[in-house]
């Protein structure tokens, strides 16, 4: 791994760019159902994207790898990521291509249904990797989502594993078809389906979360930890004991990209040296205060508010033995 110093870490994300279509409703259609929404909103998007504006919030320097299409929408999502002061010499524009899209609904508790149209995100090559392979090697962390094609994700993974770079995988959307070496993360950080479909295992109590924590460090990742939403988190650490933290006391509004906002908080505090308490501590405050505001990259946190939130809250998300 490269030696920080006093810079700012160095991120690289490599993942999906989206324009999320949101529509706020009372409640979330049911199948066949037809109901009236309050508002229909575009906001920057996607997994991939979320995090990398997420971690240049929290003082990052960040380059972001993937592709949007040459419609009206990807010059679009491509400036948005420059404003953020993020590298974009790697995103490329796809000819031919719509860019991804994700139909997502949001209904008055902040809980979501999302549809995601992959678009120009399915065309993330193992190539397109490979040709960001210095900005790579020379990274203290690389996130990996999985809306980009599988077998990127995994070259993805060679790549950082091969150089020394930490690896944070956030396994979302959830998928069963998925190769052990992307399990071989540093870091695997499912929610409760997403731990479900990788595991065959249900994830209902915190410790049926402990149990998939545990059976996915046994397939191959140095740390697994399942988010819990309200109820905190359960970590498999790397030296495969369990232990447990607790979420922040927050009024969700969206949780739509809470997750997102917890791997790059998670990637940012364990490249500036913190220990893996103190990360997903300053992980969770990041998720928490993410499903504070509407929207997903709108709703990334800066580093005062996480500050703030640690400062108001001392005793949240500390790891205690599970």
């Amino acid at each position: 791994m490269s030696s920080r110093g006093h810079r700012s870490p160095r991120i690289v994300v490599i993942g999906s760019i989206n324009m999320d279509l949101v529509v706020r409703c009372a409640s979330i259609a049911r199948p066949g159902e037809t109901i009236s929404g309050q508002s229909l909103r575009e906001i920057p998007g996607g997994k991939g994207a979320n995090q990398a504006v997420a971690a240049a919030r929290l003082g990052a320097q960040v380059t972001m790898v993937g592709r949007v299409g040459d419609d009206a929408f990807g010059q679009t999502l491509r400036d948005g990521l420059s404003r953020e002061g993020i590298d974009v010499n790697h995103v490329q524009i796809t000819a031919g291509c719509g860019s991804g899209v994700a139909v997502i609904q949001v209904d008055d508790a902040g809980q979501n249904s999302i549809v995601v149209i992959p678009g120009a995100n399915g065309l993330v090559t193992a190539e397109d990797v490979l040709a960001a392979a210095s900005v790579i090697r020379e990274a203290d962390a690389v996130l990996l989502q999985f809306e980009i094609p599988l077998q990127t994700v995994q070259a993805a993974v060679d790549l950082a594993r091969h150089s020394g770079v930490r690896v944070i995988v956030d396994p979302a959307p959830a998928r069963a078809d998925v190769a052990a070496a992307v399990l071989s993360a540093d870091w695997l950080c499912p929610n409760e389906t997403e731990a479900e479909s990788l595991t065959g295992l249900v994830v209902e109590t915190e410790e049926q979360a402990c149990a998939a924590a545990k059976m996915l460090r046994q397939r191959g990742c140095v740390r697994s930890l399942i988010t819990l939403g309200s109820r905190g988190v359960v970590l498999c650490a790397g030296d495969g004991m369990l232990q447990r933290a607790d979420a922040f006391r927050i009024a969700a509004v969206d949780t739509t990209a809470a997750g997102d906002a917890f791997a790059a908080g998670l990637g940012v505090s364990l490249s500036r040296g913190a220990s893996d308490a103190d990360a997903v501590r300053f992980a969770c405050a990041a998720g928490a205060l993410a499903a504070t505001k509407f929207g997903a990259q709108p709703a990334m946190p800066y580093l005062r508010e996480i500050e703030s939130l640690l400062g108001d809250q001392p005793r949240a998300a500390v790891l205690q033995p599970g």
